[in-house]
């Protein structure tokens, strides 16, 4: 790829890449100007990011244009989604498993208009996105061009200020630069996704400068602030403590090593948020379950106990989904909120301490001083914890449905299905579970053995990431919380393979979701990557219909008439297969689908009548938090 220390000489050589008419000498060519939307490419090739998804059209077409001259010397690479949304959903993708900004762009009204929902979606969970649109030249404002979307057409920069950190439109090439560093710096200060509308004339104007003028590297190195008298505060809480529980949330990525080093050394147990699950083995001695949506009792339950003095939610947005509905048995005043985000330590006004810092270097303070608060400091002997080895359980005993677990029934049922796709992948594989029942049945079933569980994750702090093991941005599980889109997860798996092609991606989704986003398997075709969709064949939008009987509704809008989707996916160019029971998945050769160049659907008859683990929603539509 694209080494970003040669962006300066690269730039100077650009004019020699920029298309000329024929009859032009070599010299002309060489002294041919940059153009504003080489620049904007330039600082995408400093922040090492390798791809682009979008899709063309006029008002957008140079940056096209620099984008092609910048694959031609091994820089930033175009993908070509096939609906504006799915670019943002691969986009969305990308950014989780790389850690870096995704960057999704399109042309202007219609095109801008459809990214509104993904984008939206990326707001709301908090991922990193660069949003690209385009518009007619300037002087065309308010005389009605083709597709107008500034103030005087349809408004879409209007649109995006609801769901972007930031948002603006660049009115001069002398606005670029410093519009774009300061959108950069909200999307990954603020973490969420940002907006330029950039109008087409401006983007041909010619740049003034040979290289970008601003560094990112240092404009965008991380944080690493600790705000030294809430740690005090916090170790002298532990301290006293007697039984400490941690809730980790989506966000603890690049925390999660120190998180899980002071689990061990100080002795709690840890429940995760669904969003969470991914960072964390389910095999851990330590883990008691997921909490909130689609999550175990026995979260439920390590929260509720009377023993527990201390619950730190550490990197958790506490929204409906991520808290049981707004359970009591996490929100009061045990509670200690870590996060780098003010928005979510606003959620917890009844939190007894409120901690905003880089959440690895608190966790890092801590560890430095376990010897003053692991569990012991003030307790009797025979109250201390023994080994690690006295906090192991059976991952299986949190199962809300055992039996339907382990059941061998035709068609079959999706808690069977979660056990298999667990057992069924290598530990490196990514999971992506689609809003709806997808998401439910994975948060509560999946378990996929982590064979890399030890030293390193038991009792080995951070440690320098050695070839093959994962990335912690996204973990091996991700889902969406609040805005949750249906079909997210088609167009984010596809951004996960394109940002790490070594390691298989698992997209499961529904048929409901697939009908309304599936067109994006064509681009998992396209670029030959390696995605097992494995599509939950119900025949109906399968939470709609169960929310309907739990809750004593009428039933309606949610029945879909039968669709064939491994024929779909062969229409497509996919390998497509029908399952139906366990055994037609242990007939599968797994290991061939995971080292073919190419995505395989998998279209899953599953048992419609099996409900999946949803008390938590039904109790916030009820009216009931508790």
């Amino acid at each position: 790829m694209f080494d970003t220390a040669d962006a300066p000489d690269v730039l100077r050589q650009l004019s020699q890449l920029v298309p000329q008419p024929a009859h032009q000498s070599a010299s002309t060519l060489e002294a041919a100007p940059l153009d504003m939307a080489d620049l904007l490419v330039a600082y995408l090739e400093q922040l090492g990011i390798e791809y682009v998804f979008g899709i063309p059209g006029g008002a957008i077409e140079p940056m096209y244009n620099a984008l092609a001259r910048s694959e031609r010397r091994g820089g930033v690479r175009h993908v070509l989604a096939r609906h504006e949304a799915g670019a943002a959903f691969m986009a969305d993708g990308y950014a989780r498993e790389t850690g870096k900004v995704g960057v999704c762009i399109s042309t202007s009204g219609p095109g801008a208009t459809n990214m509104i929902t993904a984008v939206a979606t990326a707001y709301d969970n908090s991922v990193p996105l660069l949003v690209i649109t385009g518009q007619p030249a300037l002087p065309s404002f308010g005389r009605h061009p083709l597709q107008e979307s500034a103030c005087t057409g349809v408004n879409v920069l209007g649109m995006f200020r609801h769901c972007t950190r930031y948002n603006s439109l660049v009115s001069h090439s002398k606005q670029l630069e410093t519009k774009l560093v300061t959108a950069l710096q909200r999307a990954i200060r603020k973490r969420g996704p940002v907006h330029l509308s950039v109008p087409v004339d401006v983007f041909r104007q010619g740049a003034d400068v040979a290289a970008p003028s601003y560094d990112l590297a240092n404009l965008l190195r991380p944080t690493s602030l600790v705000d030294d008298d809430a740690v005090e505060i916090l170790r002298a809480k532990l301290a006293r403590s007697r039984k400490v529980v941690l809730l980790i949330g989506g966000w603890c990525g690049e925390a999660i090593h120190s998180i899980l080093q002071f689990a061990v050394l100080k002795g709690a147990t840890f429940v995760t948020t669904p969003d969470g699950k991914g960072l964390v083995s389910p095999q851990h001695p330590l883990f008691r379950g997921v909490f909130g949506f689609g999550g175990h009792q026995s979260a439920e339950d390590e929260l509720n106990d009377p023993a527990v003095d201390l619950i730190l939610a550490i990197g958790a947005s506490m929204g409906e989904w991520n808290t049981g509905g707004w359970s009591k048995h996490l929100l009061n005043d045990r509670l200690v909120h870590i996060d780098e985000l003010e928005d979510h330590l606003a959620r917890t006004p009844m939190a007894s301490l409120h901690m905003r810092g880089s959440i690895r270097a608190i966790f890092n303070r801590l560890i430095e001083r376990i010897d003053d608060i692991r569990i012991g400091a003030d307790v009797p002997a025979a109250e201390r914890p023994g080994t690690l080895d006295a906090y192991k359980f059976d991952p299986a005993s949190i199962l809300a449905a055992p039996q339907a677990y382990n059941s061998d029934a035709t068609p079959i049922k999706p808690q069977r299905l979660m056990r298999e796709l667990s057992n069924l992948f290598p530990p490196t594989t990514r999971f992506l579970a689609d809003t709806g029942n997808s998401v439910a049945w994975a948060t509560h079933y999946l378990q996929p053995l982590d064979r890399r569980m030890g030293e390193r994750r038991l009792a080995g702090g951070e440690r320098k990431r050695s070839p093959g093991q994962r990335q912690t941005f996204g973990g091996w599980l991700r889902v969406t919380m609040n805005f949750a889109a249906m079909g997210w997860a088609i167009g984010g798996a596809v951004g996960t393979a394109i940002a790490n092609p070594s390691v298989p991606v698992v997209c499961i989704t529904g048929d409901g979701s697939l009908l309304m986003n599936g067109q994006e398997i064509s681009v998992a075709v396209a670029e030959q990557l390696t995605v097992i969709f494995v599509i939950l064949n119900d025949r109906a939008l399968g939470m709609v219909k169960h929310g309907q009987r739990l809750a004593g509704a009428e039933r309606v809008g949610c029945d879909m008439p039968a669709t064939d989707f491994a024929m779909l996916g062969r229409a497509l160019g996919a390998h497509g297969h029908t399952i139906r029971s366990a055994d037609d998945l242990a007939g599968l050769d797994m290991q061939a689908i995971c080292s073919r160049a190419g995505p395989t659907v998998l279209d899953v008859h599953i048992d419609p009548d099996e409900v999946p683990p949803m008390n938590a929603r039904m109790r916030v539509l009820a009216g009931d938090s508790e």
